[in-house]
C-alpha cells in the first residue's frame, strides 16, 4: 500500500486537492510572497507559486538548500507549456493542430507524450480521445456563466466527424501527422501529470528528499516530509466550498490526481453540464459519480486515471484499478457515497 487512510479530518493538510483554481491564481499569484532569498534563512517549509497552464502551480520545499530550485522548475513549466499547449502559438501541439495534414517534427517529450496517451484513448475505446478540442471548443466550460446553455445536437454531430485519434499519425523520427486538418488535438487529461514527473526527476537529481509539487490539484509528493512523517492530502468535496473535505489521504512518495464534475461546469434547466466529455458522444459522461481520485507511483499515470477511470464508470473503474500494482482510487457518487479500491 502506497498511503494510509486518516480516520479523522481534524487534521492540519498539508494540501487540498481543489477545483477552484481562478480563486486562487488571483489570491496566490499576485502575492508571491516567499522570495528565492528569503527561504535561505527558514526552518519551515517555503512554498513558491506561479501561473501555467491556466492554474495555479505551487511548490513546497522543506529545506532551504532546495529552495534555490523553483526557479528552475517554473522554468521547465515553461517549456513543457510551450511544448505542449495548444493555444501557445509554436507549440509542438500547436504546429500539428495547424499543419493540414503534413507531418511535423516534435520534440521526444511530445512524441513519448502522445503515445501515452493514445494508449488511454485505445483503453477507452474513444471515450478518451485526444482529438477532442473542437468539441472542448464549443462546449467552453472555461468562460461558462449562468447564462451559457448546451450546444445544438447538430453542432456536436458535425464536429464529431473530426474526432478521432486513430486521425493521429507517429511516424519516424518524432514526426507526428493529424489526417484531418479539422480535427485537433488536446492533451489536457495526462500533459500537468507528465510535467510534474519531469520536475520530481529533477529536484531528485539534485538531491531533494522532501518536497510537494502541486500542479493546479494534481499533487506530487517527494519522498517523506523530513521528520520521516507523510503528507497529508485532502480530497476535495464535490460541488462544496473550497477547502472541504470529502476524505484525507497520507502519502509517501507518491502523487495524488482527482478529476471531477465540479471543477469546470455550468447548470442548464437543472441539468448539470460538466467538462468532462464522452468523446464518442459528444456530451459529459453520465455516470453519476463527481470525483475521482487516483494515488500511484507516476504523476502520468495519476493523471490519466483519473479522467479513464470517470469514463470507465465505476464498476469498470474499480475493476481495472485493483488489477494494477501499487494504484488505488477514491470514487465520490452524487449522494456523497465514497467507494475505494483498497477495501
Amino acid at each position: 500500500m502506497i498511503f494510509d487512510k486518516r480516520n479523522t479530518l481534524h487534521v492540519i493538510l498539508d494540501i487540498i486537492i481543489t477545483p477552484y483554481k481562478k480563486i486562487l491564481a488571483l489570491l496566490l499569484v499576485g502575492l508571491v510572497l516567499f522570495s528565492f532569498p528569503g527561504c535561505q534563512k527558514s526552518s519551515q517549509p517555503v512554498t513558491y507559486t506561479d501561473y501555467y497552464f491556466n492554474t495555479v502551480i505551487s511548490l513546497t520545499f522543506y529545506s532551504a538548500d532546495d529552495c534555490v530550485l523553483a526557479e528552475e522548475c517554473f522554468a521547465l513549466c515553461e517549456k513543457y507549456e510551450n511544448l505542449f499547449s495548444r493555444t501557445v502559438e509554436g507549440s509542438d501541439i500547436w504546429r500539428i493542430n495547424h499543419s493540414n495534414g503534413e507531418p511535423v517534427s516534435v520534440s521526444a517529450d511530445t512524441y513519448n507524450l502522445l503515445e501515452q496517451a493514445l494508449y488511454y484513448c485505445e483503453l477507452t475505446e474513444g471515450k478518451i480521445d485526444i482529438t477532442v478540442a473542437p468539441l472542448m471548443d464549443l462546449w467552453n466550460f472555461t468562460d461558462a456563466t449562468d447564462e451559457t446553455t448546451p450546444p445544438a445536437s447538430e453542432e456536436i454531430n458535425a464536429l464529431l466527424e473530426h474526432v478521432d485519434y486513430r486521425l493521429v499519425e507517429l511516424g519516424a523520427n518524432n514526426t507526428v501527422a493529424l489526417k484531418d486538418p479539422d480535427s485537433a488535438i488536446d492533451l489536457g487529461f495526462i500533459a500537468k501529470g507528465f510535467i510534474a514527473d519531469q520536475i520530481k526527476e529533477y529536484l531528485l537529481s539534485q538531491g531533494v528528499t522532501s518536497a510537494l509539487i502541486n500542479l493546479g490539484g494534481n499533487v506530487c509528493a517527494i519522498g517523506n516530509k523530513p521528520d520521516a512523517t507523510a503528507y497529508t492530502v485532502g480530497i476535495q468535496q464535490p460541488f462544496a466550498p473550497a477547502g472541504m473535505t470529502s476524505d484525507v489521504v497520507q502519502v509517501s512518495n507518491s502523487s495524488v490526481v482527482t478529476s471531477g464534475t465540479y471543477e469546470r461546469y455550468f447548470t442548464y434547466e437543472n441539468i448539470v453540464y460538466h467538462h468532462i466529455l464522452d468523446a464518442t458522444t459528444g456530451y459529459p459522461v453520465e455516470n453519476n459519480l463527481t470525483g475521482v481520485t487516483i494515488i500511484c507511483g507516476s504523476s502520468t499515470t495519476a493523471d490519466a486515471l483519473s479522467t479513464t477511470c470517470f469514463v470507465l464508470g465505476p464498476e469498470d473503474a474499480l475493476e481495472y484499478v485493483q488489477a494494477l500494482d501499487d494504484t488505488e482510487c477514491i470514487l465520490i457518487d452524487e449522494t456523497g457515497q465514497i467507494t475505494y479500491s483498497y477495501k
